[in-house]
């Protein structure tokens, strides 16, 4: 999962148009205490209201909690719903000075009760929609299709959003796409269901699911097989870089123009709620293609985030964080048994552990390294370094960084197996893995009250030592103990 983790951690603020039907998610949240006696119905007693964005909204909320510049492109209606899902947009800061107020149209509602079973589990009772489905007007598109043209200039990808309310007509979509080739940008398409995608070709590539890419293709798909052939039909007769079809708990089917198709397969999850799910993988692809990923690397990192998305009641966002701990922490749920693995953190997780020491009054230690062949001069190293706070924190370099430092044929043990060796050492508290040349960035991050080295360095030359100094840190430089070294131990294996 390294490759993905420096995706995530190098995606930078990529700028993203969303096109599409703008909505708004009202949720009424409550006890299912009893059935009604006016009818053989529940009877939800309600104790919350809360609103949020939907459709191509919904996209945008998404992209901006992913980190992206996000600006929209739809249409709401003059009445109140549509001034407040604007204002949604503005606070969160969406640019959404291309959602057009259309009078002629209501604003698009989806109002969802949510019930609880004695005060616990909740759960979707029903779905009440407030919509339009006809097309705008020739005026409302020519005036959607001018901002379009105006804002897909200083874009870096276009995320079409169709929910078949109408916003993502024939015409506007031809301009976006004409426009967007033109300046050599994509163009990723989350589809509506139906049998004529004949709107969407030249896409770059398109998100339907297992349904909707089944009738549009005439195939009833339940094998992976079928999925990867309704893919390549797909891409071939729309003329897409990619055919993608989403496959909900089976992940996602890929097949490119050169050929090459693949089952992207997804993790089982605790699922409270789909709603959201496909939206979550649209922001996600599409943030990542923008970010210069290609489309394998993308739809791994789109079903991560799905996947964390559909284990939140209703439409929720997710954050790079919330992906990047998920990511530091897959390779340890097969080994959750394993004394130690509930110590290994990801940087947010780790960060919030130490805020709670802090407040305890403890002091925290930390220091870096490979921890390739762990030996007894490390144990020793650890031990003294513990000594000097109340918690000790390791850095440990990811298999790439190992590389950077030692050459291509190090680490001899992956970073998985050198996380799980340090925490089963009774003197090590955590271990975070980090990616870069050094660990200035974890340090400026943790800021430890002791930075620990080994005494082969001087202070001057150990990466964060004034750091940790400029706010009444210390550095510590621990004794080494004399006859031990991985290189030469692992120069005496090569020769037993």
């Amino acid at each position: 999962m390294t490759d993905l983790t420096e995706l995530v951690q190098n995606l930078g603020a990529p700028r993203v148009l969303v096109v599409g039907d703008v909505m708004l998610d009202r949720y009424v949240w409550g006890n299912a205490e009893r059935i009604s006696q006016e009818a053989p119905v529940i009877l939800l007693r309600a104790d919350k209201r809360e609103e949020r964005l939907g459709g191509a909204s919904s996209v945008a909320t998404m992209l901006q909690a992913l980190g992206a510049c996000t600006s929209v492109i739809g249409a709401v209606g003059t009445d109140g719903d549509g001034f407040h899902a604007r204002r949604i947009l503005t606070d969160l800061g969406i640019d959404a000075d291309g959602v057009v107020a259309d009078p002629d149209r209501p604003t698009t509602v989806k109002e969802r009760y949510i019930g609880r079973a004695q005060a616990k589990h909740p759960q979707q009772m029903i779905r009440v929609d407030y919509e339009s489905r006809e097309p705008v007007s020739d005026a409302v598109e020519r005036q959607l299709a001018d901002t379009l043209v105006a804002k897909i200039r200083e874009a870096d990808i276009v995320l079409v959003s169709d929910y078949d309310k109408g916003v993502c007509t024939p015409g506007l979509l031809r301009v976006a796409i004409e426009v967007a080739k033109a300046r050599g940008i994509r163009v990723i398409a989350d589809p509506t269901r139906g049998g004529d995608y004949a709107k969407y070709r030249g896409c770059s590539s398109m998100t339907p699911n297992r349904l909707e890419a089944g009738l549009a293709t005439n195939r009833n798909i339940r094998t992976h097989a079928e999925a990867l052939t309704a893919a390549a039909q797909l891409r071939d007769t729309l003329s897409l870089e990619a055919g993608i079809v989403t496959l909900d708990k089976d992940g996602m089917a890929l097949a490119h123009t050169d050929g090459r198709s693949a089952i992207f397969p997804t993790r089982p999850r605790q699922v409270y709620d789909i709603t959201g799910a496909g939206d979550m993988v649209m922001a996600t692809l599409g943030l990542a293609l923008a970010a210069g990923a290609d489309y394998d690397s993308a739809i791994r990192l789109a079903n991560i985030a799905g996947g964390l998305e559909v284990e939140k009641i209703g439409v929720a966002t997710v954050t790079r964080d919330e992906i990047l701990a998920d990511l530091l922490h897959a390779p340890f749920r097969a080994t959750e048994r394993v004394p130690g693995a509930a110590k290994v953190a990801a940087l947010p997780q780790l960060l919030t552990e130490l805020d709670s020491r802090r407040r305890n009054g403890q002091k925290i230690a930390f220091t870096n390294g490979c921890f390739d062949v762990l030996h007894a001069g490390h144990v020793q190293y650890l031990a003294e370094a513990r000594r000097q706070a109340d918690c000790l924190v390791v850095a440990l370099n990811s298999d790439t960084s190992v590389k950077q430092l030692k050459g291509p044929t190090r680490p001899l043990n992956p970073e998985v197996a050198r996380a799980l060796v340090l925490a089963g050492l009774q003197d090590v508290d955590f271990v975070t893995i980090f990616s870069d040349k050094t660990p200035i960035s974890v340090i400026e991050a943790v800021r430890p009250d002791v930075l620990v080295k080994g005494a082969d360095y001087h202070k001057s030359d150990v990466v964060g030592a004034d750091f940790v100094e400029s706010y009444g840190g210390r550095v510590h430089l621990a004794d080494l103990r004399a006859g031990f070294s991985t290189t030469n131990l692992i120069e005496r294996m090569k020769a037993a």
